[in-house]
């Protein structure tokens, strides 16, 4: 297959979509969708989690320097987006340089990697209305994977899908206030809880700053974290999939600006979290006693008020976490759909609201039947969704590499330019090793490859359909 130095035209059988989408975005909604699609609850649930793997100082320093060993990551995609705004992401980038399996196999990794996300929000919602409302665990129906499905949380996840799901097929003006309204309400009640926290705390809980002892202690601290960073830290880059619905005369140089805000928002969020959690509380006692952020506040401070505010804050993160992973997919939904490599349906485009109709509503139907097998069975789906991340940054990266040595434009493409792109292969296929290389702390297990395995041969039967559906139509 011979190779261009710039974008392809989309294959012939592929459908024109009958109407654009709609244009009106700015750079805030850009940050909100990229911040509010990285951060969700897991700084609420799991901070006892991430302080037992590396104590205060391990955990802070993971984010940090997870945080620095995204950007040539996130500065790679700054030059990507404005080259090409195109809904498809890295199956645009991908498939201007690489054959066209390549970009089917990236896109539909990515696909995995965001829409994951939804279903994973849907059930979360119920486990952390239960912290609040007791009653949510009532109404056992049946169990999957050893954990009982509660109707109370059931139902609540499938009207919390189909508000989003009505949000975004009306438009993605509604969508974009919605998430500025949530990202800017988390902020709120963050600075809130965490101005209060720092004044409360002793910088004696901190002690001792690794949960790992002896000569090299600190590294493998920082090393058992960093391992889950990639996950958390996941959606800086949503905001290209946003590029095409930027508001008419709209400045590219806002996709940078917003890129690189929103990793840095995110790493600085993830890093005060655990500093000022750990300062309120020794730090041991919350890994010890299996705290959650908004119960080491209530401890700290004796008050129930303000555990609640943390919750509040909480729900308000993963309502825009949802909503930010539910965009992200339907636009890689669409970029597949308009290659012709899914049911041509899914390119739709509604004539009136400018969204991708049919993605909208075929996501969220997904995402209500993935809800009923809880959390036991998305576990292992989400640590597959680490995988994909990666290998969606590798690939995306490494097409930009392609496009500057077959000499198109993206860019200035200065030495500095290439050079960053390289190290973003090199930490995306880094990522990839992790989860793949049996002696490495967190990697697969048989789960995960089963989960992985089966999104795998549904890709397969996928491309084999559209293969089949091309020969016919030759014929």
């Amino acid at each position: 297959m011979s190779m261009s130095s710039s974008p392809r035209p989309l294959p012939s059988d592929a459908p024109a979509p009958a109407a654009r989408l709609g244009r009106t975005l700015s750079t805030v909604e850009y940050f909100t969708f990229g911040f509010g699609t990285m951060v969700g609850v897991g700084w609420l649930v799991l901070i006892d989690d991430w302080l037992g793997r590396g104590g205060p100082g391990g955990a802070m320093l993971a984010y940090l320097l997870g945080g620095l060993l995204l950007l040539p990551v996130a500065y790679t995609y700054t030059h990507l987006v404005r080259a090409m705004p195109d809904a498809g992401a890295e199956i645009a980038y991908t498939e201007a340089v690489f054959p066209r399996f390549v970009s089917f196999a990236s896109g539909w990794l990515m696909v995995l990697a965001y829409a994951i996300v939804c279903p994973w929000e849907a059930v979360a919602i119920g486990n952390l209305l239960a912290r609040q409302f007791p009653d949510m665990n009532t109404w056992p129906l049946y169990e999957v994977g050893g954990r009982m499905i509660y109707a109370p949380r059931l139902a609540v996840g499938l009207l919390l899908t189909a508000v989003i799901t009505i949000v975004n097929y009306r438009g993605m003006k509604r969508s974009g206030t919605f998430q500025n309204v949530m990202t800017f309400g988390l902020l709120a009640v963050f600075a809130i809880f965490a101005v209060l926290g720092f004044a409360r705390g002793d910088v004696r809980n901190l002690e001792p700053l690794f949960a790992q002892t002896g000569s090299a202690g600190a590294w493998i601290s920082i090393l058992l974290v960093l391992q889950i960073v990639p996950y958390y830290m996941t959606g800086f880059e949503s905001i290209v999939k946003g590029s095409e619905e930027a508001r008419p005369g709209y400045d590219t140089r806002g996709f940078s600006r917003a890129i690189l805000l929103a990793l840095l928002a995110g790493a600085l969020f993830y890093v005060i979290v655990v500093a000022v959690v750990s300062f309120i509380v020794p730090w041991r006692e919350i890994v010890d006693g299996e705290l959650g952020t908004e119960a080491a506040f209530e401890r700290a401070f004796g008050s129930r008020t303000i555990a609640q505010l943390v919750l509040f804050g909480a729900f308000l993160s993963l309502l825009k976490v949802f909503n930010g992973n539910f965009v992200a997919s339907t636009r890689l939904i669409l970029g597949v759909g308009r290659r012709g490599l899914v049911h041509p349906s899914l390119a739709t485009v509604h004539p009136r609201f400018g969204t991708p109709a049919v993605a909208v509503v075929a996501m969220g139907v997904l995402t209500a039947a993935a809800s009923f097998l809880g959390d036991a069975l998305l576990v292992p789906v989400s640590e597959v969704g680490s995988l994909a991340v990666g290998a969606g940054w590798m690939a995306a990266c490494a097409a930009y590499l392609a496009w500057t040595r077959r000499g198109a434009k993206v860019g200035a493409a200065r030495p500095l330019d290439r050079a960053m792109a390289g190290v973003g292969v090199v930490v995306g296929a880094g990522i990839v090793l992790m989860k793949v290389i049996p002696v490495v702390p967190g990697s697969f297990g048989t789960a995960e490859w089963i989960a992985f395995g089966g999104w795998v041969a549904v890709g397969l039967a996928i491309w084999a359909a559209r293969g089949r559906g091309a020969a016919s139509t030759s014929s």
